[in-house]
Protein backbone atom coordinates (compact mmCIF):
# COMPACT_ATOMS: atom_id res chain seq x y z
CA UNK A 1 0.00 0.00 0.00
CA UNK A 2 1.53 3.74 -0.97
CA UNK A 3 2.06 5.50 2.20
CA UNK A 4 0.39 8.94 2.31
CA UNK A 5 2.52 11.72 3.12
CA UNK A 6 1.79 13.96 5.72
CA UNK A 7 3.35 17.08 7.91
CA UNK A 8 2.09 18.38 11.58
CA UNK A 9 2.24 22.06 12.03
CA UNK A 10 1.50 23.58 15.48
CA UNK A 11 3.49 25.74 17.94
CA UNK A 12 2.63 23.28 20.72
CA UNK A 13 5.01 20.70 21.15
CA UNK A 14 2.46 18.61 23.23
CA UNK A 15 -0.46 18.97 20.30
CA UNK A 16 2.45 18.04 17.75
CA UNK A 17 3.24 14.77 20.07
CA UNK A 18 -0.17 14.03 20.23
CA UNK A 19 -0.72 13.47 16.48
CA UNK A 20 2.62 12.29 15.94
CA UNK A 21 1.51 9.09 17.77
CA UNK A 22 -1.94 9.02 16.22
CA UNK A 23 -0.01 9.39 12.68
CA UNK A 24 2.46 6.04 13.90
CA UNK A 25 -0.64 4.32 14.76
CA UNK A 26 -2.55 4.40 10.94
CA UNK A 27 0.25 2.29 8.88
CA UNK A 28 -0.97 3.89 5.74
CA UNK A 29 0.28 7.32 6.75
CA UNK A 30 4.20 8.68 6.61
CA UNK A 31 4.90 11.45 8.87
CA UNK A 32 7.33 13.67 6.91
CA UNK A 33 8.08 16.41 9.42
CA UNK A 34 6.46 18.25 11.98
CA UNK A 35 6.78 22.58 12.50
CA UNK A 36 6.58 24.48 15.61
CA UNK A 37 5.78 27.61 13.15
CA UNK A 38 4.05 27.53 9.69
CA UNK A 39 6.55 30.00 8.01
CA UNK A 40 8.69 26.97 7.85
CA UNK A 41 6.51 24.73 6.98
CA UNK A 42 5.44 26.46 4.10
CA UNK A 43 9.05 26.89 3.27
CA UNK A 44 9.30 22.80 3.21
CA UNK A 45 6.12 22.82 1.24
CA UNK A 46 7.66 24.69 -1.53
CA UNK A 47 10.07 22.10 -2.02
CA UNK A 48 8.66 18.74 -1.30
CA UNK A 49 5.40 17.12 -1.74
CA UNK A 50 2.92 16.03 1.07
CA UNK A 51 -0.99 14.55 0.75
CA UNK A 52 -1.78 15.74 4.00
CA UNK A 53 -1.34 18.79 6.07
CA UNK A 54 -2.14 18.37 9.94
CA UNK A 55 -2.36 22.24 10.89
CA UNK A 56 -3.33 24.23 13.93
CA UNK A 57 -5.05 27.57 12.80
CA UNK A 58 -4.40 30.30 15.70
CA UNK A 59 -0.35 30.28 15.95
CA UNK A 60 2.13 33.71 16.26
CA UNK A 61 3.46 35.50 13.27
CA UNK A 62 1.75 33.31 10.63
CA UNK A 63 -1.05 31.18 11.29
CA UNK A 64 -2.73 28.11 10.04
CA UNK A 65 -5.16 29.60 7.20
CA UNK A 66 -3.07 31.90 6.13
CA UNK A 67 -0.80 29.10 5.76
CA UNK A 68 -3.48 27.52 3.27
CA UNK A 69 -3.91 30.53 1.83
CA UNK A 70 -0.41 30.68 0.25
CA UNK A 71 -0.52 26.85 -1.03
CA UNK A 72 -0.54 26.55 -4.54
CA UNK A 73 -1.43 23.05 -5.83
CA UNK A 74 -2.17 22.48 -2.03
CA UNK A 75 -2.80 19.07 -0.12
CA UNK A 76 -5.39 18.28 1.77
CA UNK A 77 -5.68 20.59 4.81
CA UNK A 78 -6.75 19.17 8.00
CA UNK A 79 -7.19 21.72 10.51
CA UNK A 80 -6.52 21.11 14.54
CA UNK A 81 -7.34 23.94 16.79
CA UNK A 82 -8.68 24.64 20.11
CA UNK A 83 -11.55 27.41 18.84
CA UNK A 84 -14.70 25.89 17.28
CA UNK A 85 -15.27 30.01 15.69
CA UNK A 86 -12.63 29.35 13.38
CA UNK A 87 -14.32 26.28 11.76
CA UNK A 88 -16.29 28.39 9.23
CA UNK A 89 -13.34 30.37 7.64
CA UNK A 90 -11.02 26.88 8.13
CA UNK A 91 -13.58 25.63 5.80
CA UNK A 92 -13.73 28.83 3.48
CA UNK A 93 -10.08 28.38 2.78
CA UNK A 94 -10.72 24.45 1.38
CA UNK A 95 -9.93 22.39 4.20
CA UNK A 96 -11.12 19.05 4.18
CA UNK A 97 -11.60 18.95 7.86
CA UNK A 98 -11.56 20.55 11.11
CA UNK A 99 -10.82 18.83 14.42
CA UNK A 100 -11.18 20.32 17.66
CA UNK A 101 -8.84 20.07 20.83
CA UNK A 102 -8.32 17.81 22.69
CA UNK A 103 -8.22 15.30 19.70
CA UNK A 104 -9.87 11.79 19.83
CA UNK A 105 -8.45 8.84 17.58
CA UNK A 106 -11.83 7.94 16.38
CA UNK A 107 -12.65 11.28 15.02
CA UNK A 108 -8.68 11.55 13.95
CA UNK A 109 -8.77 7.99 11.96
CA UNK A 110 -12.66 9.59 10.17
CA UNK A 111 -11.14 12.66 8.69
CA UNK A 112 -8.09 10.77 7.72
CA UNK A 113 -9.62 8.29 5.74
CA UNK A 114 -12.28 11.15 4.48
CA UNK A 115 -9.22 12.42 2.96
CA UNK A 116 -7.56 8.97 1.81
CA UNK A 117 -11.03 8.50 -0.32
CA UNK A 118 -10.57 12.11 -1.46
CA UNK A 119 -6.76 11.66 -2.50
CA UNK A 120 -8.02 8.21 -3.93
CA UNK A 121 -10.28 9.98 -6.36
CA UNK A 122 -8.16 13.13 -7.42
CA UNK A 123 -5.48 10.51 -8.54
CA UNK A 124 -7.48 9.21 -10.92
CA UNK A 125 -6.53 11.00 -14.28
CA UNK A 126 -8.16 11.58 -17.12
CA UNK A 127 -5.16 10.98 -19.24
CA UNK A 128 -4.61 7.90 -21.70
CA UNK A 129 -1.24 7.13 -23.14
CA UNK A 130 -1.94 5.26 -26.38
CA UNK A 131 2.09 4.12 -27.45
CA UNK A 132 4.85 6.05 -26.71
CA UNK A 133 5.27 8.80 -28.81
CA UNK A 134 1.24 10.18 -27.80
CA UNK A 135 -1.91 10.37 -25.66
CA UNK A 136 -5.13 11.31 -25.02
CA UNK A 137 -6.62 13.43 -22.85
CA UNK A 138 -10.43 14.35 -21.89
CA UNK A 139 -11.03 17.67 -22.19
CA UNK A 140 -13.98 19.94 -23.17
CA UNK A 141 -16.33 16.87 -23.31
CA UNK A 142 -14.20 15.26 -26.13
CA UNK A 143 -10.91 12.76 -26.09
CA UNK A 144 -7.97 14.89 -27.60
CA UNK A 145 -4.48 13.26 -29.46
CA UNK A 146 -1.63 15.40 -27.90
CA UNK A 147 1.82 14.17 -29.22
CA UNK A 148 4.36 14.36 -26.52
CA UNK A 149 6.84 16.10 -28.49
CA UNK A 150 4.26 18.71 -28.99
CA UNK A 151 3.94 19.41 -25.04
CA UNK A 152 6.27 22.15 -23.90
CA UNK A 153 5.12 21.58 -19.65
CA UNK A 154 2.44 20.67 -17.60
CA UNK A 155 1.24 22.63 -15.37
CA UNK A 156 -0.53 21.17 -11.87
CA UNK A 157 -3.72 23.72 -11.31
CA UNK A 158 -5.36 22.45 -8.12
CA UNK A 159 -7.13 19.37 -9.25
CA UNK A 160 -6.58 19.70 -12.72
CA UNK A 161 -3.44 19.59 -15.24
CA UNK A 162 -2.72 22.31 -17.98
CA UNK A 163 -1.04 20.93 -20.93
CA UNK A 164 0.48 23.67 -22.67
CA UNK A 165 1.73 22.84 -26.23
CA UNK A 166 2.63 24.17 -29.91
CA UNK A 167 -0.02 26.61 -30.63
CA UNK A 168 -2.41 26.13 -27.64
CA UNK A 169 -3.53 24.63 -24.05
CA UNK A 170 -5.88 21.93 -23.11
CA UNK A 171 -6.86 21.35 -19.38
CA UNK A 172 -8.15 17.96 -17.54
CA UNK A 173 -8.67 16.47 -14.39
CA UNK A 174 -5.22 14.76 -12.82
CA UNK A 175 -2.62 15.19 -10.92
CA UNK A 176 1.41 15.71 -11.41
CA UNK A 177 2.49 12.75 -9.75
CA UNK A 178 0.44 10.59 -12.09
CA UNK A 179 1.61 12.22 -14.87
CA UNK A 180 5.34 11.41 -14.16
CA UNK A 181 4.38 7.72 -15.24
CA UNK A 182 3.71 9.03 -18.91
CA UNK A 183 5.72 11.59 -19.03
CA UNK A 184 9.35 10.43 -18.17
CA UNK A 185 12.93 10.99 -18.92
CA UNK A 186 14.79 11.74 -21.21
CA UNK A 187 12.28 13.89 -22.56
CA UNK A 188 10.61 15.32 -19.53
CA UNK A 189 11.72 16.56 -16.34
CA UNK A 190 9.46 17.49 -13.32
CA UNK A 191 11.59 20.80 -11.82
CA UNK A 192 9.64 21.44 -9.22
CA UNK A 193 6.05 20.36 -7.62
CA UNK A 194 3.83 22.10 -10.03
CA UNK A 195 5.78 21.95 -13.34
CA UNK A 196 6.60 19.31 -15.50
CA UNK A 197 8.77 20.25 -18.49
CA UNK A 198 9.99 19.56 -22.15
CA UNK A 199 13.80 19.42 -21.69
CA UNK A 200 13.67 20.30 -25.95
CA UNK A 201 11.86 23.64 -24.69
CA UNK A 202 14.10 25.36 -22.83
CA UNK A 203 15.54 28.10 -24.38
CA UNK A 204 17.71 29.68 -21.71
CA UNK A 205 18.37 29.34 -18.29
CA UNK A 206 19.42 32.36 -15.42
CA UNK A 207 20.17 29.85 -11.78
CA UNK A 208 17.20 28.68 -11.32
CA UNK A 209 14.89 30.53 -13.87
CA UNK A 210 13.77 28.37 -16.61
CA UNK A 211 12.93 30.20 -19.62
CA UNK A 212 10.89 28.39 -23.12
CA UNK A 213 10.69 28.41 -26.16
CA UNK A 214 7.56 29.89 -25.65
CA UNK A 215 8.89 32.65 -23.57
CA UNK A 216 7.34 31.16 -20.19
CA UNK A 217 9.41 31.39 -16.91
CA UNK A 218 9.73 28.70 -14.24
CA UNK A 219 11.59 28.51 -11.75
CA UNK A 220 13.51 25.21 -10.75
CA UNK A 221 13.41 23.45 -7.05
CA UNK A 222 16.81 24.19 -5.60
CA UNK A 223 17.23 20.57 -5.19
CA UNK A 224 16.06 19.92 -8.81
CA UNK A 225 18.42 22.54 -10.03
CA UNK A 226 22.03 20.42 -10.23
CA UNK A 227 20.20 17.58 -12.23
CA UNK A 228 18.50 19.79 -14.74
CA UNK A 229 21.85 21.10 -15.86
CA UNK A 230 23.40 17.72 -16.17
CA UNK A 231 20.26 16.85 -17.81
CA UNK A 232 20.95 19.25 -20.39
CA UNK A 233 24.65 18.43 -20.82
CA UNK A 234 25.80 21.92 -18.68
CA UNK A 235 28.68 21.68 -16.87
CA UNK A 236 28.75 23.54 -13.98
Amino acid sequence: MEKLKCIIVDDEPIARDIIESFIAEIPFLELQASFGEASKALLFLQENEADIVFSDIEMPKFNGLELAQSLTNAPVIIFITAHRNFALEGFDTGAADYLLKPVRFDRFLKAVNRAKEYLSLKKTTSVHQINSDRIFIKSEGKLIKILLNEILYVEAQGDYLKFVINGGSYTTLGTLKAMEEVLKLPMFFRVQRSFILNLEAVRSLNGNIVELIDGKTISAALNKKDELYSLLGIKK
